[in-house]
């Protein structure tokens, strides 16, 4: 059984602490914020991770990274086991490692949210982190996890699953209507209008404030949702043809692209 832990872990004495929770399918934890940095690993099920700078999809087996004092809200699809590693930042930024016993490559955490892979070996980590008591010994087998633990999270590479938002309003507020259903039916003709810009002043101003084009960010956005309903059961072709795709193939073509498998593979556990 994982260790129990006082409520206010954030003010635990130790650099690294590790939690296992279990949540129901649909399930939403508010808007919160934490002290610490958090690694929070989806061992199984998948999550829809929202902020203020854009949603990330978390899918199983994969994490997500959230700088501490980041305001977030997490939704769940499918039923969630998640492992959580709170890791107190605030060590790593003053570079006084000689007192850092939590990794001496601190300094590599992200510094911004990102969705990351994971490793066999950083899922192990987790698996036993979260056995450990919160008040851990120093210089103790425990310690020496947690301190690897950070290493690992530290060199994995982030995926390309988000979604991120722009800062000008009327761009902002239509990105979240896509956010909240997204389709490939909707053309740039028609985003334009809802923004209340002409085709010209639109293009231009989305490449300005996200770097990419109004279509490549709505696959983007599609994909989020594309994870989170596969992981829900609903079927790939019931998916690609609600999501506006002229067929199967054609969906399953994008998905492949950008996940490295096919939707089948994916929903078979074979990432």
């Amino acid at each position: 059984m994982p260790a129990a832990i006082p409520p206010s872990y954030d003010e635990v004495p130790r650099d690294v602490i590790a939690t296992e929770r279990i949540y129901p399918s649909g399930f939403v934890h508010p808007r919160h914020t934490h002290e610490r940095g958090q690694f929070a690993y989806a061992a199984q099920g998948a999550m829809t991770v929202s902020t203020a700078a854009g949603n990330w999809v978390v899918p199983s087996q994969c994490a997500v990274w959230l700088p501490a004092d980041v305001p977030h809200e997490m939704r769940m699809s499918g039923q969630v086991r998640m492992l959580n590693a709170f890791i107190d930042t605030r060590l790593h930024e003053t570079g006084n490692k000689a007192d850092n016993k939590a990794g001496d490559e601190a300094g590599a955490l992200p510094r911004q949210c990102c969705v990351q892979g994971t490793t066999p070996l950083l899922r192990n980590l987790m698996s036993e982190a979260v056995l450990q008591p919160a008040l851990y010994a120093p210089m103790s087998r425990a310690e020496r996890i947690m301190a690897l633990l950070v290493d690992e999270i530290a060199a994995m590479p982030p995926l390309a699953l988000n979604a991120p938002l722009p800062e000008e309003p009327r761009l902002a507020a239509l990105c979240r209507e896509v956010l909240a259903a997204p389709s490939t039916a909707l053309g740039l003709d028609e985003a334009a209008r809802r923004a209340g810009l002409s085709r010209r002043s639109f293009t231009r101003l989305f490449r300005e404030q996200l770097g990419t084009s109004f279509v490549a960010w709505r696959e983007q956005a599609c994909l989020l949702a594309v994870v989170a309903r596969l992981t829900q059961g609903d079927s790939v072709t019931r998916v690609a043809y609600d999501l506006g795709y002229g067929s199967p193939t054609a969906f399953s073509t994008m998905f492949k692209r950008v996940m490295g498998v096919s939707p089948h593979h994916y929903v078979n556990g074979k990432p």
